[in-house]
């Protein structure tokens, strides 16, 4: 038996890597214009991925009545203090393509001056390496909310470790995976990995192996309660 999970997301990525991750479940995975005649927008104000998920999560489940699954991600790059944060889907302005925000975060980093410069007192060599400079990770959360279990919340996260390139290499993925050289990969980016490559390194793919106790347990007692009801 199949249930239906409806995933709160409108980026085309996302949702394909969500498929593929749960592919091995018994759900039909949805989007909210599978199923909502007008999906509505969420304001994704939270200054946490899990605030922002949260968000997503709650209204697409109040929306549908369905079990839904939302995800907020981004890249924080340390040099940058942690941008672009929970701002990275809308790092150049609010309604940026991926290339444009690529390009804004390559500017950031262009015109950044740089703290860990060895013209700064107090500064050592081994910190003046462009890869330390550089270092970043992708951060995932997924929240999962039940309307049916009084609105039950499950939440789990996941981060990958990497470094930032400054010219970008590949041609999968989508958002900033060109431009993210993940630890564990043999100094490939994001975007020239196997989808199963990358779904195995990946912040999301990481997030959605904490939530998968949570998922699979509420298919069990929606499965429980339907045999019972049809006994």
């Amino acid at each position: 038996m199949k249930h239906a999970l409806l995933v709160a997301t409108g980026n085309a990525g996302k949702l394909v890597e969500l498929r593929a991750l749960l592919a091995d479940l018994p759900v039909d995975v949805l989007a909210p214009a599978d199923v909502l005649r007008e999906p509505k927008a969420v304001v994704e104000d939270g200054d946490t991925f899990v605030k922002n998920a949260t968000k997503k999560a709650r209204a697409f489940a109040e929306a549908s009545m369905m079990l839904c699954l939302a995800d907020d991600s981004g890249l924080e790059v340390d040099i940058l203090g942690g941008a672009p944060g929970v701002r990275s889907a809308r790092y150049a302005h609010e309604r940026a393509t991926d290339a444009e925000n690529r390009a804004a975060l390559l500017a950031a980093l262009e015109a950044v001056d740089d703290p860990l410069s060895i013209r700064h007192a107090g500064a050592t060599p081994e910190l003046h390496r462009p890869s330390d400079r550089l270092r970043a990770r992708f951060r995932c959360a997924l929240v999962l909310v039940d309307p049916f279990a009084d609105g039950a919340v499950a939440v789990s996260e996941g981060s990958a470790e990497g470094t930032i390139l400054r010219t970008p290499r590949g041609s999968g993925g989508f958002g900033y995976d060109p431009l993210f050289v993940v630890e564990g990969a043999d100094g490939r980016t994001m975007a020239e990995l196997t989808s199963a490559e990358k779904n195995a390194l990946s912040h999301r793919g990481k997030a959605l192996a904490a939530m998968r106790p949570n998922l699979v347990a509420i298919l069990a007692a929606r499965t429980r309660r339907l045999a019972a009801i049809f006994a």
